[in-house]
């Protein structure tokens, strides 16, 4: 029995030392592996007895894996021990995303018109760096913030959305140092199999050249009544600004609901060129601005209105909207189309005020800085047809107003007076007005008001 006991203990012991032995084996072969693991960014830290060990290997290399940013962490008998693991990447850095702007409340889209910046190009913040042609004006994209243009993410005569993302802009100068060498890698290899995509290119030429050669029998079966047509190879298609377009629906929109009818008149300008010629210096010099025959037309206009009411009104649906402000278009022609800014609150402008305000929004609608505010609404619309020659014309109605008046060239034509005929600088003015609101009456009524202010300035100051 003494021997027995003394086997077991020995046993026990032994089995206890061998345990111990291999479990401290483990521990250090795990630890030599968590060890081992550091040089790639993970944590290592020897472990205690009992506690088993895992090994958090991550990659360097891995943008865009949600892992990289995430917290490691291990439990050591009650204590966690956390450390960050900050993401890097060769392909990635500090970028911002410049989106299409708001562009009115009117306008839901756009055509990308043109790129003003190119990939690699440095912009400041709220520089231009793309133009967005819509229906009305022609609006800029800003870069968001200073830095490198690395990629545009939509091309030129695409239809942009507010919020849409247009270009990728890098604010950090490594991000950008590692990004132009990959891009030069990525193009090297893309020429490489451009080679052989050629030859395919050139079998498959010459296979549509084959069909070609029974082409010459169609010109002997023509006969000698059918027209030649010019070449296509003399034919351009270009397709068409959306300022065009809209330009053209909203013309054809006019024609198609309103029933238009125009009447003329004639009115004498020597007195207004001759008040223009006796005051313009005096005039320039107290307003800085020269003195022009829009601004007497306004006027004119003015009167008019207030004189014939209806003209400045507008159906809707049943019933008919009268208008108590005076805020008038004027039609501007730019090399991208007709713009209609207007002139608010015209029936309380002086000259003065007029001549500015016209300056300012044609300038603005040339340039194409216009903005859409500056365009909306307007009961009456004036255009100038005479700046280009016109002699006579029958305007076509701005939708959603009434009335439309045309102006046009000044001639010397013969004229009596007092019963003597004598040259006069004449003008002829064309009101064109829908039908179904305004009477002939009204209208000849409001011409006869443009004519007798224009032909006599003086009723304007005595308000006759």
């Amino acid at each position: 029995m003494m021997l027995r006991a003394v086997i077991r203990r020995a046993s026990s012991s032994a089995s206890s030392g061998l345990g111990k032995s291999l479990q401290s084996s483990r521990v250090a072969a795990s630890a030599q592996s968590f060890h081992s693991v550091s040089s790639t960014q993970t944590l290592a830290l020897p472990l205690p007895r009992g506690t088993h060990s895992r090994s958090f290997h991550h990659h360097r290399s891995c943008p865009g894996c949600p892992d990289c940013s995430r917290t490691v962490s291990s439990s050591f008998r009650g204590t966690t021990l956390q450390r960050w693991v900050r993401p890097f990447s060769s392909d990635t850095g500090d970028v911002v995303e410049a989106v299409v702007p708001h562009m009115g409340e009117s306008i839901t889209d756009g055509t990308l018109a043109s790129f003003l910046k190119k990939p690699g190009d440095r912009v400041e913040a709220d520089e231009a760096i793309a133009q967005i042609e819509t229906d009305k004006v022609t609006i800029d994209i800003a870069s968001p913030a200073s830095g490198v243009i690395q990629e545009f993410l939509v091309k030129e005569g695409d239809t942009v959305e507010p919020g849409n993302k247009v270009a990728i802009i890098s604010t950090s100068a490594d991000a950008v140092s590692h990004v132009a060498p990959s891009e030069k890698t990525a193009e090297k290899p893309a020429a490489k199999p451009s080679p052989p995509a050629e030859e395919p290119k050139v079998e498959s030429s010459k296979v549509a050249e084959k069909p070609k050669a029974p082409s010459p029998p169609p010109p002997t079966k023509q006969s000698a009544k059918e027209p030649q047509l010019p070449p296509k190879d003399r034919e351009r298609r270009v397709p068409m600004t959306r300022l065009r377009k809209r330009v053209a629906t909203r013309l054809k929109d006019s024609q198609n609901t309103f029933a238009l009818l125009t009447t003329f008149n004639e009115v004498d300008m020597t007195n207004l060129m001759k008040l223009r010629s006796q005051y313009k210096d005096a005039f320039f010099e107290k307003h800085g601005v020269k003195l022009g025959l829009m601004s007497g037309f306004i006027k004119a206009a003015v009167s008019a209105l207030q004189h014939q009411p209806v003209v400045n009104a507008v159906i809707d649906g049943d019933d008919i909207i009268y208008r108590d402000y005076v805020d008038i278009s004027i039609a501007v022609g730019t090399s991208k189309g007709l713009v209609v800014p207007v002139i608010r609150g015209a029936d309380k402008m002086n000259f003065a005020d007029i001549e500015k305000t016209i300056n300012s929004l044609a300038k603005k609608a040339n340039e194409g800085t216009i903005s859409i505010d500056e365009m909306a609404g307007g009961s009456f619309t004036v255009s100038n047809g005479g700046v280009y020659g016109s002699l006579i014309s029958t305007p076509i109605i701005n939708p959603p107003q009434s009335a439309i008046l045309g102006m046009h060239s000044i001639v010397q034509r013969p004229m009596v007076v007092g019963g003597s005929v004598v040259p006069r600088p004449m003008m002829y003015v064309a009101l064109t007005y829908d039908h179904r609101l305004i009477d002939g009456r009204e209208a000849v009524y409001f011409l006869r008001r443009i004519k007798d202010v224009v032909e006599d300035p003086q009723r304007l100051l005595l308000d006759i």
